[in-house]
């Protein structure tokens, strides 16, 4: 089978499409045949090891896997003797943020790891609704939104911020969201109430005060944000800060001011899929894609990625 390899952390330039033995299952595991992947913020800190402490947990001097690739969506085509929830042709889909060596025509994935793709949904859209929308789901869990509070979303256009979007909208509150200018109709159509174009203005300057800022795409700061944020408004955001800072002011701040950080430490994926599926199912998460590119492009389609210029989801069809 063809599949993205690299063997050690390294630029896009650097991945290689190589054949390989196809993968036998285990008792427990399944055998896909992968239709669509993406490439998305997390398979590029695996590609590159950016920030550091991705080391700790991908492998310190090397990759563990070298099969890139996250997310999946495909085909059952056999299954382990032991497997009980899935048969042969069953359309699956599913998410592991370490790596599921998902870029290749065919892989393996424990049971529990799995879900049922919703009738209505393609392949596409199934592996465009997992690993952005998983985070999505995390931050407004870590929170108590209540209908008619002021949200801020810095990021609205990213995998992260356009299903974080539609989930708000599920909150009946008001939006502000920021873009830039080609995305401003997406944006209106996907709820945001009033919309900065980041090209043009800096949302900082807003006079508006918000219960929420949700910063989607980490470019921002808790110091930044807090003259915008109500006296007992919450800032969260999708990256550590610099420093790390996030994860310090999440410590402190409840004990020493009445606006805080809350570090959105992901749930697990048997809590953040479900809900997504029911999104998907009543239609009202339409994942974002922006661009297609075959598993020969991959390269290609991870240096647009960190180019940080891409909208929703990059789709790698196999």
């Amino acid at each position: 089978m063809k599949a993205s390899i690299r063997r050690r952390y390294s630029p896009p330039s650097q991945i290689k499409i190589e054949h390989i033995e196809k993968p036998i299952p285990k008792d427990k595991e399944i055998l896909i045949k992968v239709h669509a992947t993406t490439v998305n913020r997390t398979d590029c800190a695996n590609l590159t090891a950016k920030p550091f402490i991705m080391r700790f947990v991908l492998g310190f001097f090397k990759p563990r896997k070298i099969i890139l690739g996250t997310d999946f969506a495909g085909e059952v085509v056999a299954i382990g003797k032991n497997v009980k929830s899935f048969r042969i042709g069953d359309n699956v889909f599913g998410f592991r943020d370490t790596g599921s060596e998902s870029q290749a025509e065919y892989m393996t994935m424990a049971e529990e790891d799995l879900f049922l793709i919703p009738e209505n949904i393609n392949y596409k859209q199934a592996a465009a609704g997992l690993e952005g929308a998983h985070y999505a789901y995390t931050f407004i869990h870590k929170t108590n939104i209540q209908p008619g509070q002021k949200i801020l979303i810095n990021g609205a256009t990213g995998g992260i911020g356009s299903a974080l979007l539609q989930f708000v909208k599920q909150c009946d509150v008001k939006i502000t969201a920021t873009c830039n200018t080609k995305n401003i109709q997406l944006i209106k159509s996907l709820g945001a109430d009033k919309i900065y174009d980041f090209t043009k203005e800096d949302f900082t300057n807003d006079k508006e005060k918000y219960d929420f800022i949700f910063d989607a795409v980490g470019k921002s700061t808790f110091g930044k944000c807090k003259s915008l944020l109500k006296e007992k408004g919450v800032y969260i955001s999708s990256e550590l800060g610099p420093y790390a800072q996030n994860i310090f002011y999440a410590l402190i701040t409840p004990l020493s001011s009445s606006q805080k950080v809350i570090f959105p430490i992901p749930y697990d994926k048997q809590q953040s899929i479900p809900y997504i599926i029911s999104l998907l199912k009543q239609e009202k998460f339409i994942p974002v894609i922006d661009r297609e590119y075959a598993l020969e492009d991959i390269a290609e389609a991870y240096e647009y990625v960190i180019s940080g210029e891409k909208t929703g989801n990059v789709i790698i069809n196999v």
